[in-house]
């Protein structure tokens, strides 16, 4: 029996709440469980110095923790004056999701960044944000196209991610912290509603990971995501 009784190909409870910011182009409240992340998507009309002239955008995410968003108070990033490694690799991971289903072209020469704080962390923070922040960028786009900025939309997929991993030999569908802080492998999957892949992180503690087991993984996140789609296209339409 899975922590909060839950069978293994069984995701928390997912909801994802729309225009909760009175400012930001796009905003989406992403709940998986307990792990809450807010997503805002701002759009500016210039891009970085690189990209100036290149008649193309940007898309690029920032990720942080509140420092009461886990069990005991941690320190804010900006007061030791630099971001950890782990906030690093995050907010990487969630911009090159995003790009992988706009055309920076059709976008012109803009910037759009999805910020994604984390309000409370049960596990999942990341997929939590990358499910959260595409529906956030879906809405700044739409919202470019409503001032007649753009003619049409350049995000051209969808997608979302999941957590997976194996406990106690058994295969399950979106860790909590308890089960991901035991886990003997665990695996993120960021992929698009008709099957794609953009991205897996997978690692295994103490013995490889069976072949078969990876495979289950993958199927579980399939499944999941597939869900997530349908949650992320009804949010849009309220």
């Amino acid at each position: 029996m899975r922590p909060d009784g839950r069978v293994r190909d069984q995701m928390r409870e997912v909801t994802l709440e729309t225009n909760v910011t009175r400012y930001a182009e796009g905003s989406c409240l992403a709940k998986f469980g307990n792990t809450h992340v807010l997503c805002t998507a701002s759009v500016e009309n210039n891009v970085p110095p690189w990209m100036r002239g290149s008649n193309k955008g940007w898309v690029t995410a920032e990720y942080g923790m509140l420092p009461r968003s886990t069990h005991s108070r941690m320190r804010r990033e900006a007061t030791s004056g630099k971001q950890s490694g782990r906030t690093q690799e995050i907010q990487r991971l969630i911009g090159r999701s995003l790009r992988a289903v706009i055309d920076l072209q059709a976008l012109g020469e803009r910037q759009i960044t999805v910020d994604c704080d984390v309000i409370q962390a049960d596990g999942g923070t990341r997929t939590a944000a990358i499910t959260g922040a595409w529906v956030a960028l879906k809405m700044a786009t739409a919202y470019l196209i409503e001032e007649g900025v753009l003619k049409s939309d350049p995000v051209y997929g969808q997608l979302a991610a999941i957590s997976c991993g194996v406990i106690d030999g058994e295969t399950r569908l979106d860790l909590e912290y308890e089960e991901d802080s035991s886990a003997d492998a665990d695996a993120n999957f960021v992929l698009t509603s008709d099957g794609g892949i953009v991205e897996v992180q997978a690692t295994a503690e103490d013995r490889p990971m069976a072949e078969a087991d990876f495979l289950e993984l993958f199927s579980l996140a399939k499944a999941g995501v597939a869900e997530l789609s349908e949650i992320q296209r009804a949010a849009l339409e309220k």
